[in-house]
């Protein structure tokens, strides 16, 4: 069973997003990882750069695929997580954990446009039966 904490919202591309001290940190779904199987490198933006809500802000390569990862909001990274990018293992092992991957900060970061941990449960269910 995929694991969805109620504590964060959800893109239909499976990112995670998190408000936590003004800024909102992003990750991939358990879902995704599971779906990517073993990830092996990560590409992740320099603090400084502005992203958009919809728009890739950075990959994540596994041994079967190069799969682009979505910004779910809008704003400039503030913080990458360079422990993911030296051990992309991380994003398999604790995904919502040690796996997250940028924190972004910015004016109008609205969580609200994402789905609920329900609504997500929901799509990825849908998509596995």
């Amino acid at each position: 069973m995929t694991e969805v904490p109620e504590d964060r919202r959800y893109s239909k591309e499976h990112e995670w997003a998190k408000e936590s001290g003004g800024r909102v940190v992003v990750g991939i779904s358990d879902y995704a990882q599971e779906q990517l199987g073993d990830v092996v490198f990560v590409g992740l933006p320099e603090p400084g750069v502005g992203v958009q809500a919809g728009q890739p802000l950075g990959e994540v390569e596994s041994t079967k695929s190069v799969s682009d990862v979505y910004s779910p909001v809008s704003g400039t990274v503030a913080e990458k997580n360079a422990e993911v990018e030296a051990e992309p293992e991380l994003i398999n092992s604790d995904p919502y954990g040690r796996g997250w991957l940028v924190a972004i900060e910015g004016e109008g970061l609205d969580l609200d446009t994402l789905m609920s941990a329900s609504e997500y449960k929901s799509l990825v269910e849908g998509s596995e039966g």
